[in-house]
């Protein structure tokens, strides 16, 4: 298929400080690409250059087939994007949000397709209430209805879902999966991971680096690591604080994440892991139940190398 973006050796600078370092990335139409990575390390000024509102410093490639630096403009007009802040006019109404992001756009056959929108959002019932005094959920619903307004290809969504409930969430990724059906590429950055996984591929960046990218199966194999399922009896805060102070100084230990009343315990050299475990089980009498990683181990991991790598 079609890449819709197709970038290499994407860099940007801010003064001394690399923001975005040889960033090199492939999205196929009707792909959803989930963009994560830890505050700070790239993700929004990367979807900047992507959309034609930053120009890279270093690195080429295309976007919607056309040039990154030469095509900026074009790009700008053809592609949706959502920003992390609610950008609309709150003291105007949802209709007539949407009316001037048609102006805008020059959109055909303005009012039939303000209505037509409203009508793709569930909104049309509430097209008169002003922006201002929407929650979280129905703003988020507003933002992405004036991104699809003039038809875009490409939806570049900088964390859409932040602050809003999960039935909101939900909602929203029931309707990304449906434009991705109908040929609609996507790029969204996130911080959750239960929607990391409903992504075709992920792509994580840290410190302005692209460290991995794939699906999320991929994604975990390539980690390396060996999990286990660690808890103590009885199940006390305590306990399991010191617990996890303890293996935090083994060598062998390289990611201890509490989950609940356990935690979940990570190495890179699993015979060395074994050992512990064997130690443990033994002297301590606690309970190693071995799993697969999840991605949340995968990205304490990458968020670790990271930090390793800039120290």
């Amino acid at each position: 298929m079609e890449s819709v973006i197709d970038v290499r050796g994407l860099t940007k600078r801010f003064g001394a400080r690399t923001a975005v370092d040889g960033v090199s990335i492939a999205v196929r139409e009707g792909e959803i690409l989930g963009f994560l990575g830890p505050n700070g390390s790239g993700k929004t000024t990367t979807i900047r250059m992507l959309c034609g509102l930053l120009r890279p410093d270093a690195g080429e490639g295309t976007c919607l087939g056309l040039d990154i630096v030469r095509d900026a403009y074009r790009i700008k007009r053809e592609v949706g994007y959502m920003t992390q802040r609610f950008s609309l006019y709150e003291d105007l109404s949802i209709e007539e949000n949407l009316d001037f992001v048609a102006r805008v756009y020059a959109v055909p056959r303005r009012r039939e397709a303000v209505d037509a929108t409203l009508a793709q959002l569930g909104l049309g019932a509430r097209r008169r209430q002003l922006a201002g005094a929407l929650s979280g959920g129905w703003k988020q619903r507003l933002a992405l209805a004036a991104c699809l307004l003039h038809s875009p290809r490409l939806l570049l969504l900088d964390e859409p879902t932040a602050g809003v409930d999960p039935g909101a969430r939900r909602d929203f990724w029931a309707k990304i999966h449906a434009l991705a059906a109908e040929g609609m590429t996507v790029l969204v950055s996130t911080h959750y991971m239960d929607e990391a996984e409903r992504c075709h591929k992920l792509a994580y960046i840290a410190s302005g680096k692209l460290l991995v990218t794939g699906s999320a199966q991929e994604v975990v194999a390539h980690s390396g690591l060996t999990t286990y399922v660690v808890g103590v009896p009885g199940g006390s805060e305590r306990a399991l604080a010191g617990l996890a102070r303890a293996l935090e100084a083994e060598p062998a230990v390289t990611v201890v994440v509490p989950f609940g009343t356990t935690l979940h315990v990570s190495g890179i050299d699993a015979a060395a892991l074994e050992r512990v475990r064997e130690r443990r089980v033994r002297d301590g009498g606690q309970r190693w139940t071995r799993i697969e990683p999840s991605l949340d181990d995968v990205f304490v991991r990458l968020v670790q190398q990271a930090k390793d790598a800039d120290a």
